[in-house]
């Protein structure tokens, strides 16, 4: 083996190969003075992730043994409830945490008392989320929809008090608002079901314009285009599809770096390619778009991107379905769908069939 150069590897290319690959590093050093060696040191080291470690049979048993010390010292304990204070329902689900740059799904266990809600880590006895079910003053079921092949799941949003919303998803969402319903019920609690929900990606928030609505979004890496002495490199962001627009957003300078009209795309093609000498056979969906400087492409690299090409490919083919107003749900199982596609074939999920089809009658044509 040789060494090579090459020029346009960058700083994740080298920690991409080191914890994928590893690096196993020996070198013999002898200091001397006056030509006479005085020290010598012998060097036999093996860097990478863990995961590669172990696959190698490296490190195994002080994983064991810390794997199992963790077991040991890490015991669930169950939250402690106030004295007379008793539990309505208990069940795992998780709370939009958002805090500065810092926004995930936290995991716990939602316990419903007779006066509060709460989300609960059992592992590190921390409470989560939590209020008093009197500072609820408006309750939401939100859709979270995917775009790949995946049922969409509900969330329960609370209005409290303070304007703020909090965000919860459980093992059964219904069944935890119902409980809550009939709790703040009995306490006299009065609450109203919140007409709109406030977007919850605050990137959006801060670039969609009135009427735009997100249909798509995912992270992605966007291969930015060449700059003065430097080549093309590859940057991580957000990629959304709206009903008006494809977008990359580019989260170290907090701005849209790239955004196309949706009736400007031509073709989405997704493949798998080198994306640099240290980064092969990726994944890379190139977005093809004609606008006034001719034929023009937009390279994304990410998870799930076979998905993002159907999805983008069908919005190509049929524009209305990027439109949130061309959308309905079904009447028997409340599953969204397209308007058009629910009365003239039906439902896909339940086999819900319109009347119109039932009797017989001339299918609406599309006007597209």
């Amino acid at each position: 083996m040789e060494p090579t150069r090459n020029s346009h590897a960058t700083l994740v290319d080298l920690l991409d190969r080191a914890l994928d690959k590893g690096l196993v590093l020996y070198a013999d050093i002898i200091v001397s003075v006056a030509g006479i060696p005085l020290i010598g040191v012998n060097l036999r080291a093996a860097l990478a992730g863990m995961e590669t470690m172990l696959k190698y049979g490296v490190m195994t048993d002080w994983d064991a043994r810390t794997r199992a010390w963790e077991r040991e010292h890490r015991k669930e304990k169950e939250i402690s409830v106030t004295s007379g204070e008793e539990i309505i329902l208990e069940t795992l689900g998780s709370y939009h945490y958002s805090q500065g740059i810092y926004t995930a799904w936290r995991m716990g266990r939602i316990y419903l008392t007779d006066n509060r809600l709460i989300l609960y880590h059992p592992s590190f006895e921390e409470v989560i989320f939590e209020t008093p079910l009197e500072k609820i003053k408006g309750l939401a079921m939100e859709r979270e929809e995917y775009f790949t092949e995946r049922k969409a799941r509900e969330n329960l949003c609370l209005l409290l008090e303070t304007g703020n919303v909090a965000r919860l998803h459980a093992v059964d969402t219904r069944k935890l608002r119902q409980a809550m319903e009939q709790e703040m019920a009995r306490l006299g609690v009065a609450w109203q079901e919140m007409p709109t929900l406030p977007v919850r990606d605050e990137r959006a928030a801060s670039f969609l314009t009135g009427g735009e609505e997100i249909a798509c979004r995912g992270k992605m890496w966007y291969l930015m285009e060449a700059r003065g002495i430097f080549g093309g490199t590859w940057k991580p962001g957000h990629l959304y599809i709206t009903n008006k627009r494809v977008c990359w957003w580019y989260d170290s300078e907090q701005r849209i770096a790239f955004e196309v009209p949706l009736n400007e795309i031509a073709a989405a093609v997704a493949e798998r390619r080198d994306l640099s000498p240290a980064l092969t056979q990726r994944d890379v969906l190139d977005v093809i778009y004609q606008n006034g400087l001719g034929k023009q492409v937009a390279s994304f690299s990410g998870d799930e991107l076979w998905q993002w090409e159907k999805v983008l490919n069908r919005i190509i083919s049929q524009p209305d379905l990027a439109s949130a107003e061309e959308f309905d749900t079904c009447p028997q199982c409340g599953q969204e769908a397209p308007a058009l596609e629910l009365l003239e074939k039906g439902c896909a999920s339940c086999g819900w069939v319109s009347p119109r089809l039932r009797s017989g009658m001339p299918q609406m044509a599309s006007s597209g």
